[in-house]
């Protein structure tokens, strides 16, 4: 997630560890941050009131002003900080941009040593605004005729790595071009999207205070000459035009520090986009999940009781084995018995097997037939 405190909190909480220790500790740190700040804290017990911190960022420009040099209006913003706490150490630690001593024992005690600690945090916030406002004060909206240095050209300004913006001057007007490029295709049309709605958002009369805000696929006519990398897009060009009432009094804080992260602001509105898309998709799904799985329990249940049914007619019907197999042996003897011609075969006649026959049982009757009476005997 993208962080968007002027405060490091890293040197924050090294500093918050320092002062807090009971017994002077070891610290010998160095840490990124962003990419491109990086800082380096020495504390050693031997000398145990003083601690050294140094910083520096990777920052490239085009044009008079060089962010790498800090000003002498820098200095003396920083030593402000903390009066009595902050000293300058000159020159600054090998491959750094400033280097600081803190006296621990003039930090105050209870909650304004947090609130100093916090302060001296915000160091580098404080020297890449300071420059950024240099630079805005150099830009006269009042005489046009001043151009920021001989030929005219954009200042190329890095804050993040590899996330260049320019600023050049204009008739009445300061504009800050950012060129947009994202690695995933879902954040193109993510940010493409916050884009446009942010232009049509800006031109409504309620925004008239707000600076004007353009988006184009194709690099304004005054970047003509800059870097092939910086103008080869995926998410086209977002253009803010500043004015003088955009730079006075305590505006200029404000702007400054919006247009240093507005990057920072579109990748925080691109995950948290992503974020509320994957959780309504996933809510959507469980719902759907629960649909089938509703459906599935009374088809199963349907199924249930269709096969119950049949089960209780079959039991009502059903015939004990035991007597079940008699009635069939029953009908298969008198079906025998039917068909049968009860054929005997005499063999006492074996002897004249040459007239030997056979011999049909008589049928008898038990109706008295006309040609013949049975007689009672006594």
């Amino acid at each position: 997630m993208a962080y968007l405190e002027r405060a490091s909190p890293t040197l924050r909480e090294t500093l918050l560890k320092i002062y807090r220790a009971e017994k002077p500790i070891e610290v010998d740190q160095h840490f990124h941050e962003f990419g491109s700040i990086q800082y380096h804290i020495k504390y050693s017990v031997s000398d145990p009131n003083i601690v050294h911190v140094s910083t520096s960022t990777l920052l490239e420009t085009q044009g008079a002003v060089t962010l790498k040099e800090i000003s002498s209006h820098t200095y003396e913003v920083i030593k402000n900080i903390a009066v009595g706490v902050i000293d300058i150490v000159d020159p600054p630690r090998l491959g750094f941009q400033l280097t600081l001593a803190l006296h621990l024992n003039n930090i105050p005690r209870g909650k304004e040593a947090i609130k100093v600690i916090t302060r001296i945090s915000e160091i580098q916030a404080l020297i890449l605004s300071s420059q950024l406002k240099e630079m805005l004060r150099k830009m006269n909206f009042q005489d046009d005729s001043l151009a920021m240095n001989n030929n005219n050209r954009p200042i190329r300004i890095v804050y993040h790595p590899s996330e260049p913006f320019y600023v050049f001057k204009q008739p009445e007007k300061i504009t800050a071009v950012f060129p947009m490029n994202f690695k995933d295709n879902s954040d193109v049309v993510i940010a493409t999207s916050f884009f446009q709605e942010l232009v049509e958002v800006g031109s409504q009369k309620e925004m008239g205070k707000a600076p004007q805000c353009s988006w184009s696929p194709i690099p304004p006519l005054q970047l003509r000459g800059e870097p092939v990398q910086d103008l080869t897009t995926n998410s086209g060009f977002v253009s803010f035009d500043i004015t003088s009432r955009h730079v006075e009094g305590k505006r200029l804080d404000k702007t400054v520090w919006n247009l240093l992260n507005f990057y920072a602001y579109v990748k925080y509105h691109i995950k948290c986009s992503r974020g509320y898309i994957q959780r309504k998709m996933r809510k959507r799904m469980d719902s759907l999940v629960k649909l089938l799985d509703n459906t599935s329990l009374e088809e199963e249940a349907d199924h249930q009781k269709e096969n119950g049914r049949c089960k209780y007619v079959k039991e009502f019907v059903k015939v004990p084995k035991g007597k079940l197999m008699m009635k069939q042996r029953c009908k298969e003897m008198t079906r025998r018995v039917k068909i049968s011609k009860f054929r005997i075969k005499m063999n006492g006649c074996a002897r004249f097997r040459f007239n030997q026959r056979w011999i049909s049982l008589p049928k008898f009757s038990s109706k008295p037939s006309n040609k013949s009476s049975y007689t009672k005997l006594d």
